[in-house]
């Protein structure tokens, strides 16, 4: 039996087009080879084999052979789980970058290994001391002039190092909210992101159900969620529609066949509808139980597939918002600062919801509420350092700028507490002998005055007017041995407080062995003051404060160099799927052009065989 005339042209020619075809697509990967973003694309082809063949093309019962090759479309080749890797990664490296960008600026001013700072100063203090010790130099003006210069220049370093942490807290909340920058703040690229997504999510679709791929708009898309995944934790989810997910909508425990298939009369299956996916973005946070302290992962939808007009507030993306009420000098504290995700307008039925859900994201509920998990992007990164102090047991706790903050109060006002104190009470051992108030060395310069020394802090510690006007002198208290003024005596307590370790023992008291005056320091309210800082001299406390700051942006640094790492291994695995390799697109080139040769070869050899069967069937014998 000879086959159609044609049949054999018409595989032979689909061999061509196909061969054509993948060539055109080797050319445009080859093209956007360095494009970033571009995912590979590849022809997806099925064998033509009809099952009930025309009658023309085929006769009585011979054995069934296909027609040719088809082309189904044109796709790219990902790996939905490298992606998945690829963005868990991204908020890890974004929460570890974007920690040592507020580390390295804390080390621009504490970091006391690379600067001569505030433990300099307090050498330089304590060297003026030394100096002053000798009798005959404590009436002698120079020696207290050098001295209180050099304390002069130590306030002054402490009120710069509180302005600059001031400074950087409010650039880290500049860098969430964008105010007071000309650049937009992490909640503004998050929104323009979901914006974004959720507007190729309806392009994308319908181009798909006109037959257009779009796949530059899917990369365009898969780009901005590996962007987003670098602020916060996301999971994303490929589905179909309501109308389109083989689930009956009126019961949803039965199968609705025709959703996927187009069925006969008979409801036999035909075919399967070719129907696009559409991309749900889920943010994952944390919930803590307050009854059982137990954490619950949880979800909310920030984009939900293709639904919505572009109407406002009814749209398939939701939104991040910040909100914070200022301080009179316009500056924000960390405790009034407040995110709110909004879900998207739209459930998974595309189902208006006019109450969309609301995730808020507090100072408060950072401590046991609602939380991220553990190193999820930059906008945690942003939190820790502006609400955690450090102040648990927990090593891994992140120490903010409270924690750095409270290191400087505390040295700020137990030196200025301590210095005060010994320079009130003279030579006197005594706490209950007389003592004049007024010689005061220290004070807090915004109120002008010194009383229990508890409202001092490194931005408003001062040198005391009396102190530059002539009244305050070192020393003035308390008598020598012969009765006289100004006795050295002062001046050692005070150099002895230099040196002194300050700290509590195991029942809380004073283990320091400066004058006995200082335990028994009370407050205006009578109650105890405890000069401790953990067992450090006052520059020891300054170098541990510097020590710990180091000690973070080390381990920091470490992490940030294995989540690098690690993300580049992952880049590398999903590269190699979906990048552009010139090797193997030129392999690809030899391949289909030797196919299309073939087919080309097929074709004349086709056409030999049918000039044979025109030309000379029925001339034999002639």
């Amino acid at each position: 039996m000879v086959r159609a005339t044609f049949a054999g042209f018409s595989t032979a020619l689909s061999a061509i087009q196909a061969s054509q075809k993948r060539l055109d697509i080797t050319g445009q990967n080859l093209a956007n080879m360095n494009t970033a973003g571009y995912t590979r694309q590849q022809l997806q082809v099925s064998s033509l084999n009809y099952t009930n063949p025309i009658s023309h093309y085929m006769n009585g019962s011979e054995i069934s052979v296909g027609f040719g090759v088809h082309m189904d479309k044109v796709t790219q080749v990902r790996d939905p789980y490298l992606d998945m890797q690829y963005r868990n990664q991204m908020y890890r490296s974004g929460y570890t970058d974007s920690m040592q960008t507020s580390l390295d600026q804390l080390s621009e001013f504490l970091d006391e290994t690379s600067i001569e700072g505030i433990r300099q100063a307090f050498d330089n203090v304590q060297s003026s001391l030394e100096n002053m010790s000798d009798p005959s130099h404590v009436v002698n003006p120079i020696y207290e002039s050098e001295l209180r210069s050099r304390m002069q220049a130590l306030t002054n370093l402490l009120n710069e190092a509180s302005r600059k942490l001031d400074e950087a807290e409010q650039a880290e909340y500049s860098k969430l909210s964008g105010k007071g920058t000309s650049e937009n703040g992490s909640v503004e690229q998050i929104n323009d992101m979901l914006r974004q997504i959720g507007d190729l999510n309806r392009q994308i679709k319908r181009n798909q159900i006109h037959g257009q791929p779009s796949l530059e708009l899917m990369d365009e898309r898969n780009m901005l969620l590996d962007q987003l995944a670098s602020y916060i934790p996301i999971e994303v989810t490929y589905y179909k529609d309501v109308n389109h997910d083989g689930i009956d909508n009126t019961d949803p425990t039965k199968p609705d066949l025709s959703e996927e298939y187009h069925l006969d009369g008979q409801g036999n299956i035909l075919g399967k509808k070719e129907w696009p996916d559409d991309v749900r973005v889920e943010m994952v946070y944390e919930s803590v139980d307050p009854n059982t302290g137990l954490k619950e992962k949880k979800k909310i939808v920030l984009v939900e597939g293709s639904y919505g007009n572009g109407e406002i507030d009814k749209e398939n993306y939701g939104k991040l918002s910040i909100d914070a009420t200022p301080n009179p000098d316009g500056s924000v504290s960390p405790e009034n600062i407040k995110l709110t995700f909004t879900a998207a307008h739209f459930d998974k039925d595309g189902k208006e919801n006019a109450n969309p859900t609301t995730v808020d994201f507090n100072k408060n509920a950072a401590a046991g509420g609602t939380q991220f998990p553990s190193d999820s992007g930059s906008i945690q990164a942003s939190l820790d350092m502006l609400w955690k102090d450090g102040a648990t047991a927990n090593l891994d706790d992140v120490k903010g700028y409270d924690y750095y903050r409270d290191q400087l109060d505390t040295l700020a006002r137990n030196f200025a507490i301590v210095m005060n104190e010994i320079n009130i009470h003279g030579t006197s051992t005594d706490p209950n002998v007389p003592k004049d108030d007024t010689q005061f060395l220290l004070f807090n310069r915004d109120t002008g005055t010194y009383t229990d020394g508890l409202d001092i802090t490194a931005g408003n510690i001062g040198i005391s007017s009396g102190w530059i006007g002539g009244t305050v002198t070192v020393s003035k208290v308390g008598t020598d041995e012969d009765g006289g003024k100004n006795s050295n005596g002062t001046v050692l307590n005070l150099l002895e407080a230099m040196k002194t370790k300050y700290g509590l023992d195991a029942n809380g008291d004073p283990i320091n062995s400066v004058q006995d005056i200082l335990k028994g320091l009370k407050d205006a309210n009578g109650k105890p003051i405890e000069i401790n800082l953990g067992n450090n001299s006052f520059a020891d406390y300054m170098n541990h404060a510097s020590t710990v700051l180091a000690n973070d942006s080390y381990h920091n640094q470490v992490a940030l160099k294995t989540n690098v790492t690690v993300l580049n291994g992952i880049q590398n695995s999903r590269d190699s799927v979906s990048g552009v390799s010139l090797n193997e697109e030129a392999s690809n080139t030899m391949i289909y052009m030797s196919a299309y040769n073939a087919a080309s070869r097929l074709m004349t050899a086709l056409d030999e065989a049918l000039n044979t069967l025109i030309n000379n069937t029925g001339l034999v014998g002639r």
